[in-house]
């Protein structure tokens, strides 16, 4: 059975479902895929992503702010320790740097990163970090902090093994979405051959993100089987050793038992 580590499930267009959510874990579960984590982008979407935790036992969510959100109220430590308590809830973020459309102050990037690290280590939750034209300032952020305190992943992982390999220095882990199965990603595929088996994740980021054959339209938990199998056929290993592997690497981050996944 496959996880996908990181979707936004709650942004998927229902239309495409029969309007219907369940239709979305139903075609997860016919591809092999038995459990989701819905990640958090802002405090507007949380009581959505909560909810689908809540409704749905194969789905489990976060609490944070996505760098590039700033039209959203802003949460402070103490609040993010409050919403990360609910036990449907096992990491803080996403969060992190993204300096691809920021121009001008970054401090206030920095500053709301610092925050969801400060609570993920108080509450003892993983971190989800996004990060993108920020490869100097992100692990610099993460050693000031001491977030190898706390661990977490780096999601949707498109940097070059030099920040790969000082990021799993620091304890985390790297996952891989579609975009490891484009052409063009020829960097992404040789970090992706050299990761360690015990460190990796796949996810879909759907909506967004779809991997080769679907690339260009509507990403789907689902589809994290074509991440898993070209990462299989990449690294020369079975299919059910990625699945098994990532698998157990999602349970030990976020705390989950195997059963739960397994299910």
């Amino acid at each position: 059975m496959l996880v996908d580590s990181h979707c936004h499930i709650d942004q998927l267009d229902l239309t495409l479902f029969d309007n219907n959510m369940d239709n979305i874990i139903q075609a997860a579960r016919d591809n092999d895929v038995s459990y989701l984590l819905c990640v958090c982008i802002d405090m507007n979407n949380f009581p959505a992503v909560k909810a689908i935790a809540e409704q749905y036992d194969n789905v489990s969510a976060s609490v944070g702010v996505h760098p590039n959100e700033t039209d959203t109220h802003d949460p402070g430590i103490e609040e993010l320790i409050d919403l990360a308590s609910d036990g449907s809830i096992v990491a803080i973020g996403e969060t992190g740097l993204d300096y691809y459309r920021t121009e001008g102050d970054v401090e206030w990037q920095q500053q709301r990163f610092r925050r969801h690290i400060a609570a993920a280590k108080k509450i003892k939750k993983p971190l989800i970090v996004h990060t993108r034209n920020a490869r100097a300032d992100t692990i610099q952020l993460l050693k000031e902090e001491n977030a190898a305190d706390i661990g977490g992943v780096m999601h949707c992982f498109t940097e070059d093994w030099d920040m790969a390999k000082k990021a799993l220095d620091l304890g985390f882990y790297i996952s891989f979405s579609g975009i490891v199965t484009f052409k063009n990603a020829k960097e992404l595929q040789q970090v992706a051959q050299r990761v360690p088996a015990d460190r990796m994740l796949i996810e879909t980021d759907s909506p967004y993100l779809a991997p080769v054959p679907y690339r260009g339209k509507p990403n789907q938990p689902a589809y994290v089987k074509y991440v898993a199998s070209f990462l299989a056929e990449l690294r020369q290993e079975p299919y059910e050793t990625i699945a098994k592997t990532t698998t157990e690497n999602f349970a030990r981050l976020f705390n989950i038992a195997l059963s739960e996944i397994n299910t």
